[in-house]
């Protein structure tokens, strides 16, 4: 059972994803540990611990025994609590349906494009007499993409290298008509989370990045029953090992230093002026907007 802790420390990498991910093997000095944010609570308690010598800060973010639906997570908070805890790269892990013959079930995606096709997220830190407009060109940090893809390589995962990940509202799997649509659209998989945690990442100057695992073909193909949950969750319990061993070799080989832009995503974008901005308000970004603003300290 891990220890609880209340005590801040910095960890410099998060993983987010199901329950679970926080028992894997190699991973020490396990602890419990509550964070408070302006956002609310985040999806449950982060789990910290060390692997490869190096702290990892793991949340699931359903919540332990998968009890929120994806239009509920707190994104704001979770990726809050992140950045808060002093991570500077985050691992994201999901199932995702298939939507190409090609990325067969028990496959492992790595996507560098999102489609947000939400319609009830708060998928940003700003408002609230501040406003910023980040780029969202590419959406993912290159250079923890070629990491994960590189990780998945090394432990023999079937893995492909890049593709849109479309992000679609749920709690429902699509219609047969929505996935053929979907399907001209041209996406690769879908999934329900990733794309709000990208926006708020990339918001907070976190490097963020997935690893996709494909546990079905989605409904539009002719071949296949429609998506069950008892379908999903077989293939998926036999994915998550895969993503466990990628996380580990990940973890293992990421540099201590930041090579890419992530951290200086935020620079230049923010368009209000700070005397206009309500001092709660720049309490509250601190930790995201501290950098930029005189007279707040990050």
């Amino acid at each position: 059972m891990a220890k609880r802790s209340t005590k801040a420390e910095k960890i410099n990498i998060g993983v987010i994803g199901g329950s679970g991910l926080y028992e894997m093997e190699g991973l020490t000095q396990v602890m419990s540990m509550k964070v408070t944010t302006p956002f609310g609570k985040p999806s449950d308690d982060y789990i910290i611990g060390t692997l490869h010598g190096k702290r990892v800060a793991f949340l699931p973010r359903h919540g332990r025994g998968h009890r929120i639906i994806p239009t509920d997570i707190n994104y704001q908070a979770n990726i809050y609590g992140m950045k808060k805890l002093g991570v500077e790269r985050i691992i994201s892990v999901s199932a995702v349906g298939s939507m190409k013959e090609e990325i067969k079930p028990g496959d492992i995606v790595i996507p560098d494009q999102f489609y947000d096709h939400t319609r009830q997220r708060r998928s940003t830190f700003f408002g609230n007499g501040i406003v910023a407009h980040v780029g969202m060109a590419d959406p993912v940090c290159t250079y923890l993409f070629e990491i994960l893809v590189k990780s998945g390589i090394a432990v023999g995962a079937t893995v492909h290298r890049g593709g849109t990940y479309l992000c679609m509202e749920g709690p429902q799997f699509s219609t047969r008509a929505e996935s053929l649509t979907y399907r001209k659209w041209d996406v690769d998989v879908i999934g329900m989370t990733n794309a709000t945690e990208a926006k708020l990442a990339r918001e907070a100057e976190i490097c963020y990045s997935t690893i996709s695992l494909a546990t079905d073909y989605d409904c539009w193909h002719h071949s296949e029953e429609a998506v069950s949950v008892e379908a999903v969750l077989a293939v998926m319990k036999k994915n998550i090992e895969t993503s466990k061993d990628m996380i580990r070799e990940a973890v293992r080989i990421l540099p201590e230093t930041r090579a890419c832009g992530c951290s200086e995503s935020l620079r230049s974008t923010i368009m209000t002026p700070e005397n206009l901005i309500p001092f709660k308000t720049k309490k509250d970004l601190t930790p995201i907007i501290g950098k930029y603003m005189k007279g707040l300290k990050a």
